[in-house]
């Protein structure tokens, strides 16, 4: 795969992004300028042929376009959009190939959902520019992708940018990988509120018992004084700093973008982040490494899914 380009005729073009979750698929019409110029979104199938003629409706809903871009869970071989292994309840796409489902003649890429995010982000967000980027997206796991010298990682399986499952702990808590002591296993928001609700369980009190258990509520209550929330905190920001610290060992990144459910906590997460990361990498690195929140502004992976299409279509 050559580094990526811009190319100048993007901006007279438009492309479909899909994003492929385990509740929902979103898909839109994408514009040169990375704008989702139109969009609509319906529950994920829950068996192969619904999910052929649910695909088949939105594309042509969506209507032409230049080509089309699918983000989906797991592992993708990209080559040929075969769905290696998708966790969960879209595990009947297993052995499929992403292209079978759309009309004859439309050009199709696809990719991990987190790697597409942060294709989004090459394309027309935070990583502009930069020939080496990183990404984590932290929601009901931790997803990722990374850029090296102007190319997407992706391994010899496919399976690079799996940033969740790098190892923080041998001994810890038993992760959907089938290993122990996963990143996401400590900083997924599932795992965060989930520590919260075992301890109002215990009878911890917390001004978190007011109110529905989320990350954007934990991090809220922290920033009041919260004691729950904050010990939550406390744990959790040394471990993702720590785990970026030594990405940026690996991948001598120039940015690193958080993404996914997290990133609505906005900058109380970003500072202390940023500062975690500089004490680690600075004594050795003598350089800050901006860690900052997506600039795509979607925030449905639309935007992701279509600058694969952007970036792959041999059209362009």
């Amino acid at each position: 795969m050559p580094p990526f380009r811009i190319y100048d005729g993007w901006v007279q073009r438009s492309w479909i992004g899909v994003d492929i979750g385990g509740t929902s698929i979103k898909a839109g019409r994408v514009d040169g300028g990375g704008k989702v110029v139109a969009r609509v979104e319906v529950a994920a199938p829950d068996s192969l042929p619904s999910f052929r003629e649910t695909i088949l409706g939105l594309l042509q809903e969506l209507g032409d376009a230049a080509g089309a871009g699918f983000g989906c869970r797991g592992i993708i071989d990209t080559s040929t959009s075969r769905v290696v292994i998708s966790p969960g309840a879209l595990r009947y796409l297993d052995g499929h190939y992403l292209s079978e489902f759309v009309p004859a003649g439309l050009a199709v890429s696809a990719d991990n959902d987190a790697r597409a995010a942060l294709a989004g982000e090459v394309v027309w967000g935070a990583a502009q520019g930069k020939p080496n980027a990183l990404m984590l997206t932290i929601g009901t796991g931790v997803g990722g992708g990374v850029v090296v010298d102007g190319r997407l990682l992706r391994g010899a399986t496919g399976a690079g940018g799996h940033l969740g499952h790098i190892n923080v702990d041998p001994h810890g808590p038993l992760c959907v990988c089938g290993a122990r002591g996963c990143l996401e296993t400590y900083v997924s928001a599932r795992a965060l509120e989930g520590k919260a609700l075992a301890a109002l369980h215990c009878g911890v009190p917390s001004a978190l018992s007011d109110g529905a258990v989320t990350c954007e509520s934990i991090f809220a209550r922290a920033a009041e004084g919260d004691a729950l929330s904050t010990s939550l905190l406390g744990d959790f920001f040394p471990r993702l700093g720590a785990a970026i610290a030594g990405l940026l060992f690996a991948f001598d990144s120039e940015i690193v973008i958080l993404g996914g459910q997290i990133s609505k906590a906005g900058p109380a997460l970003y500072k202390p982040i940023q500062a975690e990361v500089d004490a680690r990498i600075g004594p050795f690195l003598k350089r800050s490494v901006p860690v900052v929140a997506p600039a795509c502004g979607d925030g449905s992976g639309i935007v992701g899914a279509a600058a694969l299409a952007a970036l792959y279509n041999q059209e362009c």
